[in-house]
């Protein structure tokens, strides 16, 4: 179909590594129509890939937190942005509702057997079905094909400021220029790395490469570090819960290769074009694995796996099935040392 309009609204208020992977659609959308007011609607913890990017006009921020006194105010300004299409890229309830508030007379979202809690009934225009198998950014490119805007190849365009790149180069100072980032934490507690498996990972890492060891993570992932930190089997420089966002990102964009589990910071990894070894139990690589770097996926071993739950009652086997050994030549071929 053929979108004739001027203003469009995406709608994705999900995670750090699903807006990540949304960026490159609305990448598309700008070069496809480049006189559009393109307006996104999101939720604080991802404020920042959209704040400032080149291919977003307006942020419509919800506070999710104090949603009893932000909802109605909020939905009142997605009705007044008269918007021409909404693209709903969340396919749960929530997005549904705020996609059909908008009055726009194209919502375009995904398909019936695709979406989840009823969200499909809330939008009149739906993509092709695509099941679980393929990847959400390539899922999110399915919007591009039905307005009939083609394709390219993935770009991110995320910059961040003169002050970021200062406030890093600062903390990097006593780093060298050959480092690794290693994040152990996760959303979902099944999806977490065991500090004592990520400290001996280091520790090779460390030995077999002369790479300098940073640790990266938001607060919530404080603990997880501090006990990385108290088995002292290798130097790190800890910055879990002290970088911001856009900082997290310029220290990943410096590195040269990283190692974690499914997470926002493996997302943005392959956003700057940093080899990243991810590690997978849970979840699913083939729907969320990162852009370009499957070839350094690690699958853990478990008969449940992928389970999809966030707690695990078997003490994430899986994960733990994930050798050292495994991981240090996935980091060789990473470097360009390997096969």
């Amino acid at each position: 179909m053929q979108f004739v309009g001027s203003k469009i609204l995406i709608v994705l208020h999900g995670s750090i590594g699903d807006v990540s992977r949304a960026l490159p659609l609305a990448n598309l959308l700008r070069k496809a129509y480049p006189e559009a007011r393109i307006s996104w609607s999101i939720e604080p913890a991802a404020f920042p890939l959209v704040e400032n990017h080149p291919a977003v006009d307006e942020v419509l921020l919800f506070d999710r937190k104090r949603w009893w006194k932000s909802l109605l105010p909020f939905l009142e300004r997605v009705r007044s942005g008269h918007f021409d299409l909404v693209l709903d890229l969340q396919r749960i309830l929530k997005s549904g509702l705020v996609s059909r508030y908008s009055g726009a007379p194209i919502r375009l979202g995904f398909h019936r057997l695709d979406s989840k809690e009823l969200n499909w009934v809330f939008n009149n225009f739906h993509i092709e079905f695509a099941g679980e198998n393929i990847s959400k950014l390539f899922h999110y490119f399915k919007f591009a094909e039905f307005l009939g805007m083609g394709t390219a190849p993935p770009e991110w365009k995320i910059t961040c400021s003169p002050q970021e790149e200062k406030n890093v180069t600062q903390r990097l100072h006593g780093v060298g220029e050959r480092f690794a980032v290693f994040f152990l934490g996760a959303r979902w507690e099944s999806k977490r790395w065991f500090p004592y498996q990520a400290a001996l990972s280091a520790s090779e890492v460390h030995k077999r490469f002369g790479l300098d060891i940073v640790l990266l993570g938001g607060a919530e992932d404080v603990p997880l570090a501090t006990e990385f930190e108290n088995y002292q089997i290798v130097p790190v420089k800890n910055f879990v819960g002290v970088n911001t966002l856009r900082e997290s990102i310029a220290m990943l964009a410096r590195s040269k290769v990283a190692v974690g589990p499914d997470t926002g910071l493996m997302h943005l990894c392959a956003a700057v074009g940093i080899p990243v070894v991810s590690l997978w139990g849970a979840t699913n690589p083939l729907r969320t694995g990162p852009f370009s770097f499957d070839h350094l996926v690690l699958q853990g071993k478990a008969d449940c796996s992928p389970c999809y739950l966030r707690k695990c009652s078997i003490g994430r086997i899986c994960m733990q099935s994930i050798e050292v050994r495994d991981i240090v030549a996935k980091v060789e071929m990473a470097l360009g040392q390997g096969g």
